[in-house]
Formats: structure tokens, sequence, C-alpha cells
């Protein structure tokens, strides 16, 4: 299939990714070897904390932002774990607080000092136990201080209220128990109303996280979903997964590749296009995402990654750049983001208020700005029973209570590609024009480089076989007359 994408007009087209130099990178990091699918990398504007490898039970590492270069083997690690660490979150409201959670089935937050750290930290602030296996995921609630979410191999969601003053907390405020296999993934929408989870029985869940109800599910045997997200405000969910093939279906990373494609979402169809793709040969162990308001706004940065390498063990920083001439702020790429200051106390949002998050702008000397409104919130409405599972089902939308015109919890109509993928699950997926499974993106200008390159080798190397044959033949030739002018003294 030729490449016939149909452009579009977008700030972000010509965006390209910077890996950062060897000296800002940090070197000689020992990143955990293990194969739990997880990010095992967190960042906030202070800290980069990543999982590593130990002898006896689990630690993490966490080092300042601006300490780059070769790290000390005898770096200190937080460590207290009886097991391996599976997943490390920040606060998104305090850069000093991490959770982890661990083979050892219990999660704990911890507390770092401002100061670097001059030994290893065994105390937590607090520990939480109430899985009975491991734990494979923790989530911090977006907008509500003091909740966290956790998720084990004993299929089960826990919520923790961390605003009290129990040093060991052996009970979650509320247990989810509607999946039937290990949770893969958890996420928000923005005020942190509803939770969205993928499930290894290949199920997408919609939940409301204080009711511990199933809202909305779907299970598509054509797409096995891996992760989740909600896509902002726009009341949509993006999975990436595999599909029956084998094939990657919008996939953003994967554990061994190397790069990294950027998309652009937008209300209008296909809602998802291609923009560019930041190439690498160093296959990624887990990326650990930058919040925006730690970006360098100054040079146009949109994203930061830190890639774990672990055949380098090293951690590289990677800049999602917008070309712009002008050295002034660029007002239209830096919307309003979410600031580090909840709107929501714990008891709030357990009471059932629903807050969006407190925003700031990214321009320099800004103030934060106050929550924007919402719509009204409708009460959370009891499980129905699900004949056929589908996850933007036009038919099971939920009635609002006021008698005015029933709301989709998603979107108000199904798209369009959720209809044909149900009629025909072999149909191929499309965006912005084109098949993006059997028409890769184009090729980038050092990989274009590269062939050409591997071209000229090949090309010389069948010339040096071309001249090895034609001395060959000559020696050949040498010898049949040698053997005639013999035969004729004879």
């Amino acid at each position: 299939m030729s490449w016939h994408p149909q452009y579009r007009s977008s700030k972000f087209r010509h965006v390209f990714g910077k890996p950062a130099s060897k000296e800002n990178c940090y070197d000689s990091v020992p990143i955990t070897r293990s194969v739990h699918d997880n990010h095992f990398c967190a960042v906030n504007p202070r800290f980069i904390a990543v999982v590593t490898e130990c002898a006896g039970g689990g630690a993490f590492l966490v080092i300042p932002l601006h300490q780059t270069g070769k790290l000390d083997p005898h770096y200190p690690k937080v460590c207290g774990h009886r097991g391996n660490v599976l997943d490390v979150k920040w606060n998104p409201f305090n850069d000093f607080e991490i959770a982890s959670c661990s083979e050892d089935a219990t999660i704990k937050i911890w507390d770092i000092p401002k100061q670097l750290l001059a030994k290893n930290l065994t105390v937590c602030k607090k520990e939480l136990v109430g899985h009975a296996r491991r734990v494979g995921l923790v989530e911090w609630h977006p907008t509500a201080a003091s909740i966290l979410f956790s998720s084990g191999y004993d299929y089960k969601v826990m919520v923790w209220n961390l605003d009290t003053k129990e040093a060991v907390i052996m009970s979650p405020v509320k247990t989810i128990n509607c999946h039937q296999d290990v949770i893969l993934s958890m996420s928000f929408n923005t005020n942190g109303s509803l939770l969205a989870t993928t499930c290894k029985d290949r199920k997408i869940r919609v939940l409301d996280p204080r009711a511990g109800a199933v809202l909305q599910e779907a299970s598509y045997k054509g797409h096995r979903a891996n992760k989740v997200l909600f896509l902002g405000n726009l009341k949509k969910l993006l999975s990436t997964g595999t599909s029956r093939w084998n094939n990657r279906q919008m996939a953003l990373w994967d554990q061994g590749d190397g790069n990294i494609r950027y998309y652009e979402v937008s209300t209008d169809k296909p809602h998802l296009n291609y923009l560019t793709e930041y190439r690498s040969y160093n296959p990624q162990k887990g990326i650990g995402v930058m919040p925006k308001r730690g970006l360098d706004v100054s040079s146009c940065e949109i994203f930061r990654f830190y890639k774990l390498i672990t055949t380098k063990s090293l951690i590289e920083p990677i800049s999602m750049i917008v070309p712009r001439r002008s050295e002034s702020y660029q007002e239209d790429i830096y919307p309003p983001t979410a600031g580090a200051q909840p709107s929501l106390t714990a008891q709030e949002w357990l009471s059932g208020m629903n807050k969006g998050p407190v925003l700031m702008s990214l321009r320099p000397g800004s103030e934060l700005l106050s929550p924007q409104p919402l719509p009204p919130e409708r009460p959370p409405s009891k499980p129905r029973p699900h004949t056929s599972p589908r996850l933007f089902n036009q038919t099971e939308k939920l009635a609002a209570e006021d008698g005015r015109r029933p709301l989709s919890l998603l979107e108000e109509r199904a798209p369009r590609w959720v209809a044909e993928h149900r009629l025909e699950e072999k149909k191929t997926w499309f965006t912005n024009g084109f098949d993006i499974f059997e028409c890769p993106p184009p090729k980038t200008e050092n990989e274009l480089l590269q062939m050409f390159y591997r071209q000229q080798d090949e090309i010389r190397r069948l010339r040096e076989l071309v001249t090895q044959r034609e001395v060959q033949a000559k020696q050949l030739e040498l010898e049949i007359k040698n053997l005639r002018m013999g035969s004729e003294r004879l």
C-alpha cells in the first residue's frame, strides 16, 4: 500500500524528539530486570525515582533531577519492602512524598528529605496492609488529597484514605471486587469521578470508584487491551494493546521497542492523528513522564520522557520540542495544566463531591488559576446486568435524575470505528486516512541515511565479490593455457 496521508494543519506537526547529551543522562543506574509490565520509573520537577536491582527485599532510587552523570555504586536506596518493588508513584500535590508497592503485598508511603540522602531510607511514613497477594499498581487520585488506589494479584482494587494518624492502615475505605483476573492498568478522568481499568480477562471497565460499581465494560475478541487512558475532557478512552494477529494497536511504547510515537487527539474525526515518531535502537524497560509544570517552556518543550535503558544501565531524558523562532512564551502550545494543589480533601471526595483540578499557567511568574466550573454531577447509577457488554453502547446510557435528556457516560454516540469493528473484526484500523498497521509511518532522515549506507555497503560487497570472481576466472584461463601448451609439446 502506498503512502498517501491526508495532511492536516497542526501546530505540533513538526515536533521532534531531542535526546539529552551523555553528561545530562543518568549513567550506571542498576535498573530492575523484573518482567512485570510497568513503568518502573516516576518523575516530578525535583526527583526521578527508579526501581532498582538489589539483593534481598525490594528497593528504589530517588535521584535529584539535577544530579546527572555517573551514579555512585553506593548511592543510598529507599528500601524496606520484603519483596521486589513493582510500582512507584509521586504524590501529585507533594513533590517529597512517594508511594511504592511490592510483591510483599504491602504499599508504603515515604517522605523524601529535602536534602540529599546520606544513607538508606528504611523507615516509611505509612504502611498499607490489605491485599492478599502482591500489589502491582498504585495511583494517586488526581484532585483529592491523601486518596490512593492500589490493585493487586488478588484481583482487587482498594481505595485508601491516608488522612489518618495511624502509621499502619489495616483496612481500605473501599474494596472493588469486579475483576476476574489481574488488573493491568488504571486511569482516572479529569475530576477523578470515574476510574477506567484494563484486565487480563481482556475487558475494559469504567467504574464508579466510590460505589465500586461497573458502569460500562467492553470485551472485543479482536483487541487485547493492555493499557487504558482517559483523554482529558474529551469523554473518550484510548486503549493500547494487540490484535489477535499480534499487531500493535495504537501502541505508544513497548518493552522491546525504542520508539516513541506522537499523536494528536482532537474532537474531530478521526480523533487520533499521527504526527511524528522518535526512533532509537535502544529498547526501553520503562518510561517516566515529567508533569507539565516541570517542563522547560523557554525551549518550547511540551513533553519530557525519562527512558530506562537496561542494557546500558542508563536513564536518558528525551525532550519533545515544538520548533519556534520566537524566544517568547508560546501561549498556544501551553494550555492551563494541573497545579500542585488538591481541589478536594479526602473526606470531601469520599462524601461524593467532585471538582476539577486546580489549574496553573506555565507562563513564568504566573499564579494558580481558580478551578474551572464543571457541569453538575449526577449521582452514580446502580450497576446493570450486561447481556452484551460494549464500552460505548448508546443503548446503555445512564439517565440523569433531573429529567433532562439521558447522558452517555463517555459520549453521546458510539464512535463509528466501534460499530464497524463489531460488524467486521478483521477490518483494519485507519487514522488520518491511512492504515496504521499495513502502512507504517514515513522514514525519518536518519533512517533513510542508514538505509543508504547499508545499500552502499551491500554494493561494495558485491563489487568485491565480482572482482574475486574475475581474478579466479583469469587464473583458470591461465591454467587452461598452460595445459594446452604442455599438451602441444607432448
